[in-house]
């Protein structure tokens, strides 16, 4: 309790951890709340819920809160399930695909992520799971870093075209996308162009917490 008081002054880090796929991971209070880091950006609560709730809000609770199924590409410390559970308190089942055990070991530590029941955590890489997955769903969240970088296959039409034929009719994708340089937004332009506008309806949310751009994609009925 202490730590926590003492966080809304000077953060406070608790834990530390190098991890084969993520470099370094932390453990931190700030401002009265734990959150996780990598060494260079949020990786989980702090900043990268504001922006994941902004977006989840965007698409809108009321109709998050009717979906059965969510797909979440990238756990880490699972910040948007607790949205999800705690804010909107959705009911239906969450699939979570994140590729470092590292990872989910503190987030269950930390954030009591296995205390959820209606999650299931799938240790995995995000581009093989996509391909394998037989399940449709609701809402795909797609969170997926390395510290600052995102991989390329992300924004490639053959992953997120695979990524559209899992969506339900009316289902929403929720891309947390990082911009840090022009080329990012030329990135970011391109995706969105490749869009086909007959079956998905797109639009971008920019400069959210400065560096983050979301993208929303709904699959028209």
């Amino acid at each position: 309790m202490i730590q926590k008081i003492f966080s809304y002054l000077i953060p406070i880090k608790i834990f530390k951890k190098k991890s084969a796929r993520s470099k370094m991971i932390e453990v931190t209070w700030a401002n009265g709340e734990l959150v996780l880091d990598s060494e260079n950006t949020n990786y989980s609560y702090g900043s990268l819920q504001r922006i994941l709730r902004y977006g989840l809000r965007n698409i809108g609770y009321e109709n998050i809160i009717k979906m059965n199924h969510v797909l979440l590409l990238g756990v880490a410390g699972g910040s948007v399930i607790k949205t999800l559970v705690d804010e909107i308190e959705y009911k239906g089942k969450i699939t979570g695909v994140e590729i470092d055990p590292d990872i989910i070991q503190i987030a269950n530590q930390y954030f009591n992520l296995d205390q959820i029941k209606q999650l299931e955590i799938i240790i995995d890489d995000a581009f093989e799971f996509v391909l394998k997955t037989k399940d449709k769903y609701d809402l795909i969240i797609i969170d997926v870093f390395e510290d600052i970088k995102m991989p390329n296959f992300l924004f490639e039409s053959f992953f997120s075209d695979r990524v559209f034929s899992l969506l339900k009719n009316e289902g929403v994708v929720l891309f947390n996308t990082m911009i840090l340089d022009e080329a990012h937004n030329v990135r970011n332009k391109k995706y969105i162009s490749e869009i086909n506008p007959k079956l998905f309806s797109s639009k971008m949310l920019p400069r959210i917490e400065v560096h983050n751009e979301l993208i929303i994609i709904e699959k028209v009925a």
